[in-house]
């Protein structure tokens, strides 16, 4: 890892260790990729206003949140399949953040159960995709308390199916359908398939999607079963509601973009908001999470407002506290590393993160984030009146 000195570095390691099909669905988003490329333009939309002749020799970015403080205002956004990209990804990732002191978000979409990885992580968090059965809501939210979870995230952008073009042109599919490609993909990228794949299946058998319900899904691998995607379009703003009247813990909703649903999530009572677009994989076009953010936290008043999508420098990351984020979720990049050098690639991943951001405190001339405000950011090029 000589040569990874920023998350992106990760990137072209990753795309030469993993197959064609398993890149693809880490790094495609849907359809044109536009909102993939939205997200990062929007931190380029910013500027900085550093103070000179300020003494930053003792900086700290310790961040409070839901009771804990974590040691740097970043998190690991939920990531799905982690354990096919990298040997036990979930668990790597989540010892990884522990170490670190910083928050990990498990994915409901993951492979390995996740009483296994709330065994291994405490400070670990949950994300949920509801289940179109109540009955089988209120099962899954049971399992994932009786696990330990102390924080649960629900994930509302994703009522139907995304077009995720980019998959079906890598070959890539849930449940990965066995065919000469698929084999080849694999032939060809030795490190993963006796690394990952088939040291996965002699150790733990075939994956299964694990943590979809409160029992188990498909496999991964299957050349005629079908996951189930239950339909969510009836979800509505009243089973958020029932959630918050089961779970004890912490409750944040993951996928909000306007100020309507953020005063509608308050109102049903959520602890946290993270603004998001799913990192450009659901809806081609949708807004960059950084372009909304001070509309939602004006919105949402006290309960903490996070971000992810897009997130990739520390001063992605101060640009969002800036505008109102107590914390910033990183997905792809973490993969990567995970992908490239298992737990070691992902501490190395969010040390590098973790020193450009007190890097950065120091030339912006800050001592704490509660010094990054609004007035430190200047457009960097003429924005929209609404954005101004």
């Amino acid at each position: 890892m000589a040569g990874v000195l920023c998350l992106d570095d990760f990137e072209s390691q990753a795309r030469k260790r993993l197959p064609r099909a398993i890149f693809g669905y880490i790094s495609g988003a849907a359809e044109t990729n536009a909102s993939l490329q939205l997200n990062r333009d929007s931190f380029r939309d910013y500027a900085f206003v550093p103070n000179a002749l300020v003494d930053v020799s003792k900086r700290s970015q310790e961040v409070t949140l839901f009771g804990k403080t974590y040691a740097a205002p970043i998190g690991m956004a939920p990531m799905g399949l982690s354990a096919l990209f990298a040997y036990r990804g979930d668990l790597v990732l989540a010892q990884a953040a522990a170490r670190a002191g910083i928050p990990m978000i498990m994915s409901g979409s993951s492979l390995i159960r996740l009483e296994e990885v709330a065994q291994a992580s405490k400070d670990a968090w949950f994300q949920a995709y509801l289940p179109g059965d109540p009955s089988q809501i209120s099962a899954l939210i049971a399992r994932v308390a009786l696990a330990g979870f102390e924080t649960l995230v629900v994930t509302v952008d994703t009522p139907v199916q995304a077009n995720r073009e980019n998959n079906v042109r890598s070959g890539f599919s849930t449940p990965l359908r066995p065919t000469l490609r698929l084999a080849w993909d694999g032939l060809t990228h030795a490190r993963w398939l006796c690394g990952t794949f088939l040291r996965t299946l002699a150790r733990h058998g075939m994956p299964h999607f694990e943590n979809n319900y409160a029992t188990r899904g498909a496999p991964i691998l299957s050349p005629n079963v079908l996951r189930d995607f239950s339909d969510r379009g009836h979800l509505t703003w009243d089973h958020l509601r029932e959630i918050r009247r089961m779970w004890r813990g912490a409750l944040v909703i993951k996928g909000i973009l306007n100020k309507d649903d953020a005063v509608t999530a308050c109102r049903a009572g959520v602890d946290g908001i993270i603004v998001s677009n799913h990192g450009g994989r659901q809806l081609d076009g949708s807004v960059a999470p950084l372009r909304v953010l001070p509309s939602i936290v004006d919105a949402a008043r006290d309960i903490p407002v996070m971000i992810d999508s897009g997130v990739r420098r520390g001063t992605d990351v101060l640009k969002a506290i800036g505008l109102g984020a107590r914390m910033a979720f990183v997905g792809r990049p973490f993969a990567y590393a995970a992908a490239v050098a298992g737990e070691p690639g992902a501490a190395h991943g969010i040390k590098l993160l973790q020193d450009e951001i007190l890097r950065d405190m120091g030339l912006l001339g800050i001592h704490s984030l509660s010094q990054m405000g609004p007035e430190r950011l200047v457009p960097a090029r003429p924005l929209p009146a609404s954005h101004l």
